[in-house]
């Protein structure tokens, strides 16, 4: 059974950098597409970043990109997204989720995660 851990949350200032990790357990990373959504207080879940099973296609949401970096950590089986310049606006519980169905042609809005992590809070503060 394919089961994601998420951890690396905490609080920072705003221009800081924080660094996540989704440890997969029941499988290994290059057989899924994996990737985070976040979800702010009083918002609708929205999605981050999403890199394909071999880490070659990457699309990321366009409040972070050149700022967010998706990565795999092959010998720990895990996927990290290093956030780098943090905003207040990044404030979120960060999701890490794996496989399910998508369309690449718009994979951030079409990506319906078969496997999902128990949630890491970030708070920015400015």
């Amino acid at each position: 059974q394919v089961q994601l851990v998420d951890s690396g949350g905490g609080s920072v200032q705003a221009g800081t950098s924080l660094t996540l990790s989704c440890k997969l357990s029941g499988g290994t990373i290059n057989r899924y597409s994996m990737g985070w959504f976040r979800q702010a207080a009083g918002k609708e879940r929205e999605g981050v970043v999403i890199t394909d099973n071999v880490g070659v296609i990457t699309r990321y949401a366009d409040s972070v990109q050149g700022r967010f970096i998706i990565s795999q950590d092959r010998t720990n089986n895990a996927m990290i997204l290093q956030m780098n310049m943090l905003k207040s606006e990044d404030t979120a519980i960060y999701y890490c989720a794996a496989g399910g169905s998508l369309s690449w042609s718009n994979p951030l809005s079409t990506w319906l995660p078969k496997h999902w992590g128990q949630g890491t809070q970030v708070t920015v503060s400015s």
